[in-house]
């Protein structure tokens, strides 16, 4: 049987993920108290961001308790050990990547692990992830999930990628137990955008989430 970690509370009930990519992990904080202060409660901090390891922890113990502390851009087992050994809740990788799935089943940590064809993203199902990741979701529609459900009636996606307010309604309209969304929602703000305008941007988001079901 496999052993499948189920997306956590905060996830279904708030069927978004916040993906947050910054020249530095110091411009993080700020942003994710925003998101959290608005209701968005988890939160994907790349690895593409310097220094994001080393302060994975202490952002752990900042949203201990109220949000969800993930790691995304995973690329290899080393990240993936590295991540959950600083405390990510959860974990999200661009491709079909097996050994990571397997790493994080192990570890009882959630996995997001990313796919386009119907091939890789079974094949992260069966493996045990929590849901899979379709991406880069924009290329293929939302229709695209009708498809899968066909032969693989039981499984669970993050569409991600190219994901607006737009496409996160349909996503999740159609099915998706959460939609992953970067610029649209994060936009300018860890690079010193107007945090007011990233806290009208989470009330929109969150209003299509609590709006659309399928």
């Amino acid at each position: 049987m496999i052993s499948r970690v189920p997306p956590s509370d905060r996830l279904t009930s708030t069927r978004v993920i916040a993906v947050l990519r910054a020249p530095h992990v110091s411009a993080l904080a700020p942003v994710c108290d925003v998101l959290v202060e608005e209701g968005i409660l988890s939160l994907e901090l790349t690895l593409t961001t310097q220094g994001l390891l080393d302060s994975l922890p202490g952002l752990v113990d900042r949203f201990a308790g109220t949000a969800d502390v993930g790691v995304g851009t995973v690329l290899d087992t080393n990240q993936a050990s590295k991540a959950i050994d600083s405390g990510a809740q959860f974990l999200v990788t661009p491709t079909m990547n097996l050994p990571v799935v397997d790493l994080a089943v192990t570890n009882k940590v959630a996995v997001f692990p990313g796919g386009l064809t119907p091939t890789e993203l079974a094949a992260g199902w069966q493996a045990g992830a929590t849901a899979v990741k379709i991406f880069p979701a924009q290329t293929v529609g939302t229709g695209y999930l009708k498809h899968l459900r066909g032969p693989f009636p039981d499984i669970q996606v993050v569409p991600s990628g190219g994901v607006d307010l737009d496409a996160a309604r349909e996503w999740l309209a159609a099915g998706a137990v959460a939609v992953s969304i970067g610029g649209p929602l994060v936009g300018d703000a860890v690079s010193g955008g107007d945090p007011r305008e990233l806290r009208r941007r989470c009330r929109e988001v969150l209003a299509v989430t609590a709006l659309a079901r399928p």
